[in-house]
């Protein structure tokens, strides 16, 4: 693989990254202050790729490690997530619940114990990844297109609203598994367009161009969640982050994306502590009064903040927040790698 193809991953993760971010950002400080802002608009416009480009670049380097050794794919795919999942968890629970937690501990446990089963924080991406790293193993000796073809429908049957178990897990799972499977089934292809959209600027921007207009005009018209409507705008949404990510890394601008996207599990298991500060802050004193520029600012906090904790504690004890101990390993032999870089497969080097 060369530097470009690396380097246009970790641009695709860091834009995915700051576009959930911004979407907790804007959504939350919106709902604390009864507004909105201009911050709404962009959200509204990114909501139809802005998870499908995070699946699907999620699966892209999967093929590297499915078929090896069962114990191995467990611990880098399951115990792997499981650890990072209830640690955040437990902390999050905690700083959320403090109050609740001095006067009844039991109940402060048992908000913990039933976002295990039934994932309702931050941390859902986290805990629904294990799962379809787990069932991409059971299937990975179908043929490819049935799998994808099926996985098709069941996005399209959640949008019609035939897809309703009850369990968040199984609701997200109809509904992502398919760009997620894309990104494992379909990487040569994805790799090949990546490197095609690079060496051809002018093509790759005017099909930008036009993107951007159809993907706006089908949000304003309030049919990008119909199905069918709903499959479509992901996978084109998604294309176009790579070709934006390809273009970036054949320029070499954006240096800061792509750090963010080599750091991205860092971001997405920390960023929602500085981000309800800053949105509590904001919203209590009215500083910021334009609800979009509010927004904005929780926005850099909230990416910014995860990158300078992890900077500043990653050579302390205090690393096994993002670095699972080897305790926590199945081969406890193997040296403990860090989770920075690896809410997908790590780009190989």
């Amino acid at each position: 693989m060369t530097d470009n193809r690396v380097n246009w991953v970790d641009y695709g993760k860091g834009i995915c990254i700051i576009l959930v971010v911004m979407m907790h950002s804007t959504i939350n400080y919106g709902h604390m202050v009864h507004g909105t802002g201009w911050m709404h608009d962009v959200v509204a416009f990114a909501k139809p790729f802005r998870m499908p480009d995070f699946f699907m670049i999620a699966g892209l380097f999967l093929s590297r490690s499915i078929n090896g050794p069962i114990r191995d794919y467990i611990d880098r795919k399951v115990v792997h997530f499981a650890y990072f999942y209830v640690l955040w968890l437990a902390l999050q629970t905690v700083a959320f619940e403090a109050n609740l937690l001095l006067n009844d501990p039991a109940a402060v446990g048992m908000i913990f114990l039933k976002q295990l089963i039934f994932p309702a924080s931050s941390l859902w991406f986290i805990h629904q990844l294990l799962f379809f790293y787990v069932v991409t193993r059971l299937v990975r000796q179908l043929p490819p297109f049935a799998v994808f073809l099926g996985a098709a429908l069941l996005h399209a049957a959640f949008y019609r609203g035939a897809v309703e178990t009850g369990w968040s897990v199984t609701n997200r799972f109809a509904n992502w598994y398919v760009f997620f499977f894309a990104g494992y089934a379909f990487a040569p292809f994805v790799f090949k367009f990546a490197k095609e959209v690079s060496n051809h600027f002018e093509v790759a921007i005017a099909g930008l161009l036009a993107w951007a207009v159809w993907n706006g005009t089908i949000v304003s018209f309030g049919v990008s969640e119909l199905p069918g409507v709903s499959l479509v705008l992901g996978f084109a949404g998604a294309f176009a982050i790579v070709t934006v990510a390809s273009l970036m890394a054949r320029f070499s601008v954006g240096e800061v994306i792509r750090y963010a996207g080599k750091n991205s599990i860092v971001i997405y298991l920390t960023f929602f502590i500085p981000m309800k500060v800053a949105q509590k802050v904001f919203a209590s004193t009215g500083i910021i009064p334009d609800i979009g520029t509010a927004s904005l600012l929780v926005l850099v906090i909230g990416v910014a903040s995860p990158l300078v904790f992890h900077w500043m504690i990653k050579s302390t004890p205090l690393n096994f927040l993002y670095t699972r101990p080897a305790m926590f390993r199945l081969d406890q032999r193997k040296t403990p790698k860090p989770a920075a870089g690896s809410i997908a497969e790590p780009n190989p080097t």
